[in-house]
Parts: structure tokens; C-alpha cells; sequence
């Protein structure tokens, strides 16, 4: 009896506390497995699908990926791992050494000793092919399988790290963040068409709407965010918003995500302009460290010629003119425009676009609109009772929703 208890001991021992010849792999990223400092034989799990298989005589060599960075990870098998199921598309669960590599073309490479199938790929039948770019055209018809294209990869992961570096500098500046509405009944000047919100089936209700009033997706938070700043002196959102306009347009969406802040007790609007230029600047700055080859793969295939640009502007102070200043400019420009730049009519894109670029293709903040542009609750420029304290547009860069509630 007693030795029954003891052996039942040491199985409960043995299975609560492996024995170290038998320790588990550690999981790791395709990323972390990349970026690895030591490579001293370390027994890691790696996990992603096939991007590449190429089959030798004595050794396999197969390219992983898992969506945590550009580069894929080089397996190195046995030629007996070799196996129809390991194709491109497939996804897989490989164990072994991380060990350095003696190519040059990588840092490291997994050198396999278990490689397990998770779910097979027909890669005749697989709509992506290996080595082929694909046009943004071709991979509309496969939204769920287009995520795995380099270009497509490189967006989501800089947009991820975009939005984290967006919320990272407003903590960091003493932002509260405030979840506005996403169905409300307000709508917001200039914001474009509504959709409106009913139910899918019908409800029977004594009311004629659902919610007793007509309710919409929400345009803008600053309606909302603009309440919120009566409690506290920093505050600011970052949702979707939705526009129903019929428009194809990079400046038309029906759905996209916007930044709007609010800012209590602030003495000149340029409290308000160090808090956009430096959002700006340290979120693309943030991108630009951790999203390296994401963010050259961009520059080099999507939007050329933007490199030394993006440069330009994070060397460079933002400048500042009134509106006054710009409609000067405008009318004394060499260029015609479709509207004629006059006092007291609002900007248009092609006007906004020409001041960039007579200002050395910097941001320029645009401040002291006329008071009738600008919708009721703006505040008053005291320095000039016809103007309002509002600010125009930045080098293309909306800061609407950044207004200003000025020290009593």
C-alpha cells in the first residue's frame, strides 16, 4: 500500500513538473523567431502557413510566415519530412533548434525535428501563387485570403501600429478616451449624408421609430466629445465614422476611423497646433521605427516617391497663416483655379493643395476663418470680431474636431 502511494506520488510529480529532458518548446512569433539574439540550439514552436517549399535531394527547405512581419521564416528539414500536404497555402506546426544560419540571405533558420500538418492547401487550386503579384483588382475577389499578400500584410500590421502609437501619445500627453456613440440622432456641419439606422424586420412598437427620434451611424464624435470637455480638460475619440457618399475617392469613404480631440482651458490656438503636430510626428515616427520594412515595401510598390517627403515634413516645423494671408496668396498665384479664391468663401481642396506647395510642401495650419463660415458655437477671436478662432486644414490633414474652449 505504501508503495502504491509513493509510485502514485511520483506520477502526479512527473506529470505536474516535467522532467527537463523533456521540457516543451517555447512558442515564439515568426517576428520574435527573427529577431532572436542567441541562437544556442534553443528548442522552439513555430506556427504559421507555407509560403515557399523547395525540395533537394537530402534536405527540405520550407518559408513560414504568420503575419507578424514581412519576412518569412526558413525552415530546414529532413528530405523525409517531404510530403504533397506541405505546399504553399498550407498551414503547419513546425518544433526544433533555432540555430544560426550560414546563408547570408537570413539572420537564422529553424532546423526541424517534428513538422505537423494542421490544415493541408490544394496550392493548384489556391488562388494566390507563389512568386506572383497579384494587382489590388485580382485580390478584391478574395477577401478573405488577401490579408496573406505582402501588401495587403504590410498596411494592416503599419495600421496596427499606427492606431497604438495614436493612442500611446494622447495617454502619454494626459488624454482621457472617450467611446462616443456609434448610432446617434446628431449630425455634424459639412459632414456629409447620413445613413440612417431602422431595424431589419419589422418591430412592433408604439412609436414610429425605434428610438422615438430618427437615429443615424454617427458622421463625427465631436458633438459628443465637445459635452465630455465640460468635465474633463483633455479628451479625445477614435472610431469609425460613416459618410454616405456615393464616391470612389481616397477623400470619399462610406467608412473610416477618425481621430477628434477636445481641449479645455487652452490660452491660443497654438496649445492646439503643438497637439496635432506633435501627434502627427511621434505616431509616424512610431510607425516608422517598428514597421521598417513594412513601411519601405509601401514606399517602394504603393506610394512611391513618398519617402522623402514623410522627411521632409518631420524635419520641419509646421507654419502657420491666417486665412486672410492665404486668400492673398491664392489670388496672387500663376496657377487658375476651378474656384476663384475670394475673402469670405471657404477653401477648396485645390486651393489647400497649392498653399502645401507654395510653403515648401510643409503642413500649414490655416487659423482666423471668417465668422460666417463657421458654425454657431465656434468660438469668438477677440483680436478680430469678424474672424472665429477655428483652424482650417493642415497640409490635407483634417484637424476638424480639435476646436477650442478659451480661458474665461
Amino acid at each position: 500500500m505504501f508503495g502504491a502511494r509513493c509510485l502514485l506520488r511520483a506520477l502526479r510529480s512527473c506529470t505536474s513538473a516535467p522532467c527537463p529532458r523533456h521540457k516543451p518548446s517555447a512558442r515564439l512569433s515568426v517576428r520574435d523567431a527573427l529577431g532572436a539574439r542567441s541562437t544556442n540550439g534553443e528548442r522552439v514552436k513555430v506556427q504559421g502557413w507555407i509560403r515557399s517549399v523547395r525540395s533537394q535531394k537530402e534536405v527540405l527547405f520550407l518559408h513560414i510566415n504568420d503575419g507578424s512581419s514581412l519576412e518569412s521564416l526558413q525552415v530546414v528539414a529532413d528530405s523525409s519530412f517531404d510530403s504533397r500536404e506541405l505546399a504553399f497555402g498550407s498551414s503547419v506546426e513546425v518544433q526544433g533548434q533555432l540555430v544560426k544560419s550560414p546563408s547570408k540571405k537570413q539572420n537564422v533558420e529553424l532546423k526541424a525535428e517534428k513538422i505537423e500538418i494542421v490544415g493541408n492547401c490544394d496550392a493548384k487550386a489556391f488562388p494566390l501563387k507563389y512568386k506572383e503579384r497579384h494587382p489590388l483588382e485580382y485580390l478584391r475577389q478574395y477577401p478573405h485570403l488577401r490579408c496573406r499578400t505582402n501588401a495587403l500584410g504590410s498596411i494592416l500590421r503599419i495600421r496596427s501600429e499606427a492606431t497604438a502609437a495614436i493612442h500611446s501619445f494622447f495617454k502619454d500627453s494626459g488624454f482621457v478616451h472617450i467611446h462616443t456613440p456609434i448610432i446617434t440622432s446628431n449630425d455634424c456641419e459639412g459632414a456629409g449624408e447620413l445613413f440612417q439606422v431602422e431595424p431589419s424586420s419589422k418591430i412592433k412598437v408604439p412609436e414610429e421609430n425605434f428610438f422615438n427620434v430618427p437615429a443615424f451611424l454617427t458622421v463625427s464624435g465631436q458633438l459628443h466629445l465637445e459635452v465630455m470637455s465640460g468635465a474633463f480638460t483633455q479628451v479625445f475619440t477614435f472610431g469609425p465614422t460613416f459618410r454616405a457618399e456615393n464616391s470612389q475617392s481616397r477623400r470619399h469613404l462610406a467608412e473610416f476611423y477618425m481621430v477628434e480631440a477636445e481641449i479645455s482651458f487652452v490660452e491660443s490656438l497654438q496649445d492646439l497646433m503643438q497637439v496635432m503636430e506633435g501627434l502627427f510626428k511621434t505616431a509616424t515616427m512610431m510607425v516608422l521605427s517598428n514597421c521598417t520594412e513594412d513601411v519601405e515595401l509601401c514606399h517602394k510598390f504603393i506610394a512611391p516617391g513618398q519617402k522623402d517627403r514623410l522627411e521632409h515634413m518631420l524635419k520641419n516645423n509646421f507654419l502657420i497663416i491666417s486665412y486672410t494671408e492665404a486668400v492673398e496668396i491664392l489670388k496672387q498665384a500663376s496657377q487658375n483655379f476651378t474656384f476663384t479664391p475670394e475673402w469670405g468663401v471657404d477653401l477648396h481642396t485645390e486651393h489647400e493643395k497649392y498653399l502645401v506647395k507654395h510653403c515648401g510642401n510643409i503642413p500649414v495650419f490655416v487659423i482666423n476663418y471668417p465668422l460666417a463660415l463657421k458654425p454657431f458655437y465656434m468660438r469668438d477671436n477677440e483680436d478680430g470680431p469678424q474672424h472665429t478662432s477655428f483652424l482650417g486644414r493642415a497640409g490635407g490633414l483634417e484637424c476638424f474636431g480639435l476646436a477650442v474652449i478659451q480661458k474665461w
